[in-house]
């Protein structure tokens, strides 16, 4: 049974559809990372599995439980982490741990014990007098995470949880995120920070206009985003009649002819353009991307540098979303 499942989950609010059937299953120890534009309803996702919004129609579950009917049963067993956090005004961290350790009914030696286990695990123990309101926002993000491991949940739901931090508070965000995952949480992730997302989840949904357009692992992801790969090549000399050589082959969907704007050595050695060339993935037996080299080397052109275009994580977000570039 998945940790995490939902079935044509769909939210609307009047005519607009923020959620049109979801479909979606994690396993236990799964780290999902939820990608899509703003507005393409990952937070209604998490907001929803949270229990803090009812589905027009469709059905969320969490560990077996359902979602609008087992929200008590639910609560226990999730974390919930928003992209900003509130406090009470003058409450310091420990305080601010403590009150919402009570909440989750653990008293006494206990609470003393689950508050500084989560100080320990966030690295916040030296700012456990500190006011929570003059904390910077790492640290809060870090105590938002602190407060929803007391009751030590299976899952966490997790909203933009590195919006607004800077290089060195992401990184340490990023790192305690891999310790709660080798903890065996099962996370799910939205972010807009894709190559943290790619290092960290074992699993990625790809999101639009409340629509989910992929669900798989990131290695998938990225197989789909090099059908129809780009590469560059750099000719000596003749590079129009290189490009024409090349527009002829089956498969070769565009050829362009750009300036080398790059700082390699070799670079004066050639006439200063590289041929850009896209494959059409559509296209049945055309030529692959290891034949051009031969082609050209056949045809009496001398090869000065060849490299196909990376793919990543927003590659493939790109692609596989109508705002697709080619």
């Amino acid at each position: 049974m998945p940790m995490i499942e939902t079935i044509n989950l769909t939210k609307r609010y009047g005519d607009l559809v923020a959620l049109d059937s979801l479909n979606l299953a994690l396993e236990a120890g799964d780290c999902f990372g939820f990608i899509g534009p703003n507005g393409a309803g990952k937070t209604t996702t998490i907001k929803i599995l949270a229990t803090l919004l009812k589905p027009s129609s469709g059905q969320a579950m969490i560990d077996g439980l359902t979602v609008g009917y087992q929200n008590r049963l639910i609560r226990p067993l999730i974390g919930y982490v928003p992209d900003f956090m509130g406090a009470y005004e003058d409450m310091v961290v420990t305080e601010y741990l403590e009150f919402f350790a009570a909440c989750y009914n653990i008293h006494g030696t206990q609470r003393k014990k689950v508050v500084g286990d989560v100080l320990d695990l966030t690295d916040l123990n030296y700012k456990a007098t500190a006011e929570v309101n003059s904390l910077s926002r790492g640290m809060q993000q870090r105590l938002s995470i602190a407060r929803v491991l007391l009751h030590d949940p299976k899952v966490l739901l997790m909203d933009e949880p590195a919006s607004g931090l800077d290089p060195r508070a992401r990184i340490e965000i990023r790192e305690l995120l891999k310790e709660l995952k080798r903890m065996g949480k099962t996370i799910i992730i939205s972010s807009h920070i894709l190559p943290e997302l790619a290092e960290l989840c074992n699993t990625v949904g790809i999101i639009e206009r409340g629509k989910l357009l992929f669900s798989g692992s990131v290695d998938e992801a990225l197989r789909r985003a090099r059908v129809g790969q780009t590469v560059h090549v750099q000719v000596a000399d003749r590079t129009m009649a290189a490009a024409q050589l090349l527009q002829k082959l089956p498969g070769i969907a565009k050829v362009t002819i750009m300036d080398d704007t790059s700082s390699r050595s070799d670079k004066a050695s050639g006439d200063g353009k590289i041929i850009q060339l896209a494959f059409d993935p559509e296209a049945k037996g055309g030529a692959g991307v290891s034949d051009i080299p031969n082609v050209l080397v056949n045809n009496s052109f001398r090869l000065l540098s060849f490299s196909e275009e990376s793919v990543n994580l927003e590659t493939a977000f790109m692609r596989l979303t109508k705002g697709a570039v080619q």
